[in-house]
Order: structure tokens, then C-alpha cells, then sequence
């Protein structure tokens, strides 16, 4: 009796039957990965830089705010201590603009505290001027100013937004 052998393959060739498309699904799955954790990586290299400029204007803000605040207190005497509990807070211009809001928010006989809430940079940028103000000229006047990278609307209702601050301060 006679087998026919014709139709059938090497037994070499059948345990290497698929193994190609294996390579190819294990090499596909490797470079998805590769491709994910670079996509990954960039767009937090992105949001990053994005923040490192944002943290910029804010401190720019910060600083320009802490100027205008030295320049009316040292040159137009604007934040000097007032005797008088029911005076008003003195309104601090800078960048030819006006002060949103300026409030007392402590009067002691040893000190003036005043806030005081600037927009700058054609009203695209925020700042918080806070005043320290002691009654002895000898002691220690102390300003903070927090710059934000938003409007002051922004900041006044955030609504869900994000936005940097940097604040600076200064004692004389």
C-alpha cells in the first residue's frame, strides 16, 4: 500500500506556521507604546513651558505692582499712617490706571494695613498691593505685592480657570 505523501508539508514548517505574524504583533505593540510614552512625555514638556511663561507674566506683574507701590509711598508719601481709624484707603495709581478696589483692613495705633487691587497691562494682568504701615516712623514699613497672570475679573470669579500667581515683598 502506498502513502501519499504529496500534500503533506515538513514538520519544520508546521511549528513555524504564524510565527511571523506573532513578530509582528509583539514589534506593533512595542512601538504603540514607544509612540504613546513620547506623546506623553512631549505634552507634558509643553504644558510645562506653557506654565514657565505664565509664571513670568505673573512676576513681571508682581514686581511692577511692588514699584508703584515704593514709588507712592517713598516719593508721594501716599500710605502714611493716618491717626484717624476712619480714613479712608489712600487710592494708589499705577499704569496711568486707577485701583479696582483699595480697603482698609486693619487700623491699630502701632498700624495701617491697606489692600489695594490694581489692573495692569491694558487690563490683561492682575496685582495685589498689601500695605503694612507701622505709626513710628523708626519701625519697619513692609509691602507684598502678588502678581496674577489673568485679568482681575479672572481672578475675582476663577470659575473653574487656572492661572499662576507670584507675590514679592519688601521692607524698609
Amino acid at each position: 500500500m502506498a502513502i501519499k505523501t504529496a500534500n503533506r508539508r515538513p514538520l519544520a514548517a508546521e511549528s513555524s506556521r504564524g510565527f511571523a505574524l506573532l513578530i509582528a504583533v509583539v514589534f506593533m505593540s512595542v512601538m504603540l507604546t514607544f509612540g504613546l510614552a513620547l506623546g506623553s512625555l512631549s505634552y507634558k514638556q509643553q504644558v510645562l513651558a506653557s506654565s514657565a511663561v505664565e509664571s513670568q507674566y505673573a512676576f513681571y506683574v508682581a514686581d511692577a505692582a511692588l514699584e508703584c507701590a515704593l514709588y507712592a509711598d517713598q516719593r508721594q508719601n501716599l500710605f502714611a499712617y493716618a491717626s484717624d481709624p476712619s480714613a479712608p484707603a489712600p487710592l494708589m495709581t499705577c499704569d496711568t490706571s486707577a485701583p479696582i478696589s483699595a480697603t482698609v483692613l486693619s487700623h491699630t495705633a502701632s498700624e495701617w494695613v491697606i489692600a489695594t487691587r490694581l489692573s495692569l497691562d491694558s487690563g490683561t494682568r492682575c496685582a495685589d498691593v498689601t500695605v503694612y504701615k507701622p505709626a513710628s516712623a523708626l519701625s519697619t514699613t513692609y509691602l507684598f505685592s502678588q502678581g496674577y497672570n489673568v485679568s482681575c475679573a479672572t481672578v475675582a470669579a476663577p470659575n473653574g480657570a487656572r492661572f499662576v500667581s507670584r507675590g514679592l515683598d519688601a521692607r524698609y
